[in-house]
């Protein structure tokens, strides 16, 4: 039996309502930042309504993002260049280097998840960068261009 005309041969649908709802998505999550950003600058509280926004539009990850949040996992790197890096500290102690320009994280989560499965917009340490940033809570580290160039490309860490 043929697959239906909506299904392309890798079984993601084609239909025009999905594929709008696709390019929705990034705004929809965009406009909660701000939403988070705005109520939490006025109240350092977290809404029920937007946590429940959280939970529908990323999944498990945003209770485990808001997790790290809550342990001050996140850390801006950033250079004299104007180069900036993301380190979060994950759950289990390991640190990742997150790269917000292009939207990539090297946890086995992110690769699964979002780039093998594409069933998420994202794993659990760029959320929470993400949240760290609406809620001013990233904390910031200066480091020199060399110590950046070196975490670019990936031979050792600061």
């Amino acid at each position: 039996m043929a697959a239906p005309y909506w299904l392309t041969k890798c079984g993601r649908p084609r239909n025009k309502n999905y594929v709008k709802m696709r390019s929705l998505l990034p705004a929809v999550a965009e406009q909660l930042f701000r939403d988070i950003r705005k109520i939490y600058e006025e109240t350092t509280q977290i809404p029920d309504d937007l946590l429940i926004a959280l939970k529908f539009v990323f999944g498990s990850c945003a209770l485990q993002a808001l997790d790290l949040v809550d342990q001050r996992s996140v850390t801006c790197l950033s250079s004299p260049s104007g180069r900036k890096v993301f380190q979060v500290i994950g759950g289990s102690g390991r640190l990742y280097t997150c790269f917000l320009s292009c939207h990539y994280c090297p946890c086995p989560a992110f690769t699964y998840t979002v780039l093998r499965r594409n069933q998420g917009l994202l794993c659990k340490h760029i959320l929470a960068v993400y949240l760290c940033q609406a809620m001013a809570l990233t904390q910031q580290e200066s480091v020199s261009d060399q110590q950046m160039s070196t975490m670019l490309s990936g031979t050792g860490a600061p």
